[in-house]
């Protein structure tokens, strides 16, 4: 009997990370345990059990030079990240109110975790030796990874473990840590593409995640608040904190360095683009770094006033 894949986490019929994270809904009884055993590994990691297809083989152009330093940096960097999120979404598995979240957040455990895991062993394909990748991920990821991590981290966990706030820390993932960087991973996908396709193919299986994820926190949080008018006030509070703590933090210094590496990387290999358009109309090689971050942000302020408005919280925005 074939199993039948939900068409949000099947490889061939999942919308993109941006359409399907600002228009699908999705909740946690929709995405339970059962779900996510028939949906991920028979849908959308089926063959692809280093989040892309075996054939897929790194060229030449990746393993040095300005492609290599931009990925490594990206991916060191997304490892790490990807790696504390795995750590800190063991409080929401602990404080969870009901056997639905419990389960919902048990399984986006577990695809954090496997992002980290193909983010770290892309590293390899890349050429750093498996004896010292983490030590690599560490260098690569340097200094960002204690600038910009760490004091989301520290936050977090004063949310999660130390308040025990299961609704804060719904709110930390859904609105300041995935929703901000999920524009980026978007964008990472499209701009490897002809480049790096197994690259490529990483970011979109860890897209589909990302869409379950984002869609079904964001129910979490609008649930809570319609049964609980009376703690809006404080959940507009830690968004808008969240949010200006994120400007605080180097992120963009850190998203335009690697850009820089990437655009190099055009100037010496045009050939591997040709005309392939980075999003409708517009020719990866006429980029420039500055309008690749931009228009990531500008993908980013749109998804975030998108699910704010879902979960009617639209002030925190103000």
């Amino acid at each position: 009997m074939t199993t039948q894949i939900p068409p949000e986490a099947d490889w061939d019929k999942a919308p993109g990370l941006l359409e399907g994270a600002m228009d699908l809904e999705l909740t946690a009884q929709d995405c339970d345990l059962r779900y996510w055993l028939q949906a991920v590994p028979q849908g959308t990691l089926r063959g692809r059990p280093d989040g892309h297809s075996p054939d897929l083989v790194v060229g030449q152009h990746m393993l040095k030079g300005p492609f290599f330093e931009a990925i490594t940096k990206e991916y060191a960097f997304r490892s790490i990240a990807e790696e504390k999120a795995t750590r800190v979404l063991s409080f929401l598995v602990a404080n969870a109110p009901d056997i639905p979240s419990m389960e919902f957040y048990t399984t986006q455990l577990v695809d954090e975790c496997r992002h980290s895991m193909v983010f770290r062993n892309h590293l390899l394909a890349l050429g750093v030796p498996r004896e010292r990748l983490a030590e690599a991920v560490e260098e690569f990821a340097d200094p960002y990874h204690r600038t910009v991590i760490d004091p989301l981290e520290r936050r977090c966990l004063e949310v999660m473990r130390d308040e025990r706030d299961f609704i804060g820390g719904v709110v930390m993932m859904t609105i300041i840590l995935e929703g901000a960087l999920a524009p980026a991973a978007e964008l990472s996908e499209r701009k490897w593409r002809p480049i790096d396709p197994a690259a490529a193919e990483i970011d979109k299986g860890a897209g589909i995640d990302e869409i379950r994820h984002l869609t079904v926190g964001a129910s979490i949080a609008r649930q809570y608040l319609l049964e609980h008018p009376e703690d809006r006030d404080r959940v507009v509070a830690m968004i808008r904190r969240g949010m200006e703590m994120w400007e605080e933090l180097p992120t963009h210094e850190m998203v335009y360095e690697r850009e820089v590496h990437f655009q190099e990387g055009l100037r010496l290999y045009p050939e591997l683009v040709g005309d392939y358009e980075v999003w409708p109309g517009r020719r990866l090689l006429d980029t420039t770094p500055e309008e690749r971050q931009q228009t990531a942000e500008e993908w980013s302020d749109d998804m975030k006033a998108k699910r704010l408005h879902y979960m009617g919280l639209e002030e925190a925005l103000g």
